[in-house]
């Protein structure tokens, strides 16, 4: 068994059991990724994929273990390449993060500014999606970090620290009935449609639950992932919107009258996480610091030594978090 062999089945479960497009990924043969797999199942005595004529149709089921392992296997080989890179030089590398629109545009601009000024040699590469989707990219190794509100906890896999606590305000043109209220209810934002957050997004379920709690059945009439976008419907007078506090921008924002509406919902928290087993280099610490900095190093590697997530909640349970 040779690690080569383990990575073609890896990259060829990745790429649709298409032989010919994980050559050209591996910048390799497709001839010779057949017969490496040929080769692996024979001396494993089983089938890893099923074929139909020459092409692969489907994983079979002893497959997808062997798959799973190699993936691991593979990911534990990066992260020797990265204790030797961290002892060679921590100042060096690529750091990939996955997150949300709400995050990439308002919580990370200043920290990535700062970081890159500290650690000029790392590449960062930024990835955006769904909560879901930013977990299952950190869950599979594929970027090192996810930053999320939501989503996270569906991956047990991933270790989750709280980063910060957040809530939402109300927005509305300066000629809506709602503009003059000095303190808004659910009853009164119930009697007006309503554009928000796409569920699932950006701590939408703590909204749904206090509309549910009170007995009232909020007439959402326009979802979107963006707080821009929501914003730009606001003014076309399609609904009162409701976003993120930090998704407003006072100068930006100057013809939108704001509201407070922390007294309405539960505040959300903003998390970090990272694949179990994942090694930190000094610069992925650094970066989590600079995020969140009240967690530290010795924080981080608390949470790193905690059998499971319960534990770490417990960890983090008594510790006052930073209100964006």
């Amino acid at each position: 068994m040779k690690l080569q062999q383990l990575r073609y089945i890896w990259e060829v479960s990745r790429n649709g059991l298409n032989v010919s497009a994980t050559a050209q990924v591996l910048y390799t043969s497709q001839p010779g990724i057949s017969k490496q797999i040929r080769l692996l199942e024979d001396e494993l005595g089983v089938e890893i994929f099923a074929r139909s004529g020459k092409h692969l149709s489907h994983i079979t089921a002893a497959g997808e273990q062997v798959i799973a392992v190699a993936g691991e296997i593979l990911r534990k080989c990066e992260q020797i390449k990265q204790i030797a890179n961290e002892f060679s030089n921590e100042r060096e590398g690529v750091l990939a993060v996955a997150t949300t629109h709400t995050q990439a545009r308002y919580a990370l601009p200043p920290v990535i500014s700062s970081f890159m000024q500290d650690y000029p040699e790392v590449s960062l590469h930024m990835n955006q999606g769904t909560p879901a989707q930013i977990a299952e990219m950190a869950a599979d190794g594929a970027v090192d970090f996810a930053i999320a509100t939501e989503g996270l906890e569906a991956f047990p896999e991933l270790i989750t620290m709280p980063c910060y606590r957040w809530n939402r305000c109300v927005v509305v043109p300066k000629n809506h009935p709602l503009a003059g209220v000095e303190k808004i209810t659910l009853e009164q934002l119930a009697e007006h449609p309503i554009v928000t957050y796409v569920f699932g997004f950006t701590g939408r379920s703590k909204l749904d639950e206090a509309f549910s709690l009170k007995g009232l059945t909020p007439k959402v009439v326009f979802t979107a992932a963006d707080a821009d976008v929501i914003k730009t419907y606001v003014r076309l007078g399609l609904g009162v919107g409701i976003v993120a506090g930090m998704a407003v921008d006072p100068r930006q924002d100057s013809d939108l009258v704001v509201l407070d509406a922390s007294h309405l919902f539960e505040s959300s928290v903003t998390r970090i996480a990272f694949r179990r087993g994942t090694f930190l280099r000094g610069y992925m610490s650094a970066f989590i610091e600079q995020f969140a900095p009240h967690l530290t190093v010795r924080i981080q590697q608390e949470a790193i030594q905690c059998r499971d997530q319960k534990e770490r909640d417990e960890l983090f349970a008594d510790m006052e978090l930073p209100v964006y």
